[in-house]
C-alpha cells in the first residue's frame, strides 16, 4: 500500500470517526436532554410582578378558555413560582412568615389533592391576620405547626421534593406580590439547599405541639398527687 493511499485511508477515517461523534452527541441529547445540563437549576424572579391569568397552571387540560379579562398564557414572575410550587411530586415543606395569597393556597391544596405530602411552619401571630390562609390549609387536612416564640417566624423558604430551594424576601401575599419590591431565588444546588433542609426540620421538631406539652421530669402524675 503506497503511502498516498494510507494517508487517504487515515483522512476518511478520521472524518468519519468525526462524524460519529457529531451524530452520538447528537442522538445523547435528544435521548437525555437533562444529562447534559448546565449544572443544578439557579433562577432569579422579581417582583411586582404584571398580573396574568393563573388558570391555566390549575386547569391545563381544560377543553374551554378562561373569560377572565386578565392577559393569558403569559409568564410573569409569579406564574414561575407557581410553576415550581406545582412540580412538587414527592414533597413540599413551607417555611413562610405570612401567608394570605389565594392563588398560592390553591397550589399548595392542589398538590394536597394529588397526596403531596405537605409540611408548613408559619408564624403563631400571622395566622391571625385578616385573609390568613392557614385556617383553610387547615381545615383540608395539611399538617401546620406555629412558631410561638419571643420573636417573629421570619424565614420565607419552601423544598421542593427535598432537591429544589425557594427563597427570598417574597411573603406569600398579594401585597409582596403585586406591590412590593421583593425577590425570589430558586436553585438546585445542593451546598444551597440542604441548609434549608436541616434548619427547617430543626424548627419543626422545636415546634412540634407534643413537646411543648411534655411534663417537667419534676412534676408528678396527677393520679399520685396525694
Amino acid at each position: 500500500m503506497s503511502v498516498v493511499q494510507m494517508v487517504k485511508i487515515v483522512g476518511l477515517g478520521a472524518v468519519a470517526l468525526t462524524l460519529s461523534v457529531e451524530w452520538l452527541g447528537w442522538l445523547f441529547c435528544r435521548l437525555w436532554p437533562r444529562k447534559i445540563s448546565r449544572g443544578p437549576l439557579k433562577e432569579v424572579f422579581f417582583f411586582p410582578t404584571e398580573v396574568a391569568c393563573t388558570e391555566r397552571l390549575f386547569t391545563p387540560n381544560s377543553p374551554f378558555p378562561c373569560p377572565c379579562p386578565l392577559p393569558h398564557n403569559i409568564n410573569t414572575s409569579f406564574t414561575r413560582l407557581l410553576v415550581h410550587i406545582l412540580s412538587a411530586s414527592s414533597s413540599l415543606d413551607l417555611c413562610v412568615f405570612a401567608f394570605t395569597n389565594l392563588d398560592l393556597s390553591r397550589a399548595i391544596l392542589a398538590l394536597h389533592t394529588r397526596g403531596i405530602p405537605i409540611r408548613i411552619l408559619t408564624d403563631m401571630d400571622y395566622t391571625l391576620i385578616t385573609g390568613s390562609q392557614i385556617g383553610a390549609i387547615r381545615r383540608a387536612g395539611i399538617c401546620v405547626r406555629c412558631d410561638s416564640g419571643a420573636v417573629h417566624m421570619h424565614h420565607k423558604f419552601a423544598v421542593v421534593d427535598g432537591r429544589r430551594l425557594i427563597t427570598g424576601s417574597l411573603n406569600w401575599t398579594l401585597t409582596a406580590i403585586q406591590s412590593n419590591k421583593e425577590n425570589i431565588l430558586v436553585t438546585e444546588e445542593p451546598d444551597l439547599v440542604l441548609p434549608f433542609i436541616t434548619e427547617f426540620q430543626r424548627l419543626w421538631d422545636v415546634n412540634d405541639p407534643a413537646r411543648r406539652h411534655l411534663p417537667s421530669i419534676t412534676e408528678k402524675p396527677a393520679s399520685l398527687v396525694l
